[in-house]
């Protein structure tokens, strides 16, 4: 599956196929939330939650990527990520793009 930020694949025409999105809320472990506490006094990064929104990202853009296999698509482009804060202290990460067939 080739992925694009663009709007197009270089050197391929496109079908579109229609919206496609993978997403997962996720919420703090206790732990991490009292260490996060900790550290915002010092400052710096939080690896903890750099490591879990790395983790929440690469599942919602395979969660993504099986809808478009779904749907028979060669590739996915206009890729976005986004991020809501659902409810203290659980976040949406959303990947969500264009599936689209090359055309022969």
């Amino acid at each position: 599956m080739d992925l694009a930020t663009t709007d197009y694949i270089a050197g391929k025409e496109l079908e579109h196929l229609g919206l496609v999105q993978g997403n997962i809320v996720l919420t703090k472990h206790i732990g991490q939330d009292i260490m996060a506490g900790l550290k915002a006094i010092v400052g710096g990064e939080i690896i903890q939650f750099t490591e879990l929104l790395k983790e929440a990202r690469t599942t919602a853009t395979e969660r993504m990527i099986q809808e478009a296999q779904n749907l028979g698509a060669d590739a996915i482009i206009t890729i976005r990520y986004s991020t809501a804060q659902i409810m203290d202290p659980a976040a949406e990460v959303m990947a969500y793009g264009t599936a689209v067939r090359y055309k022969k």
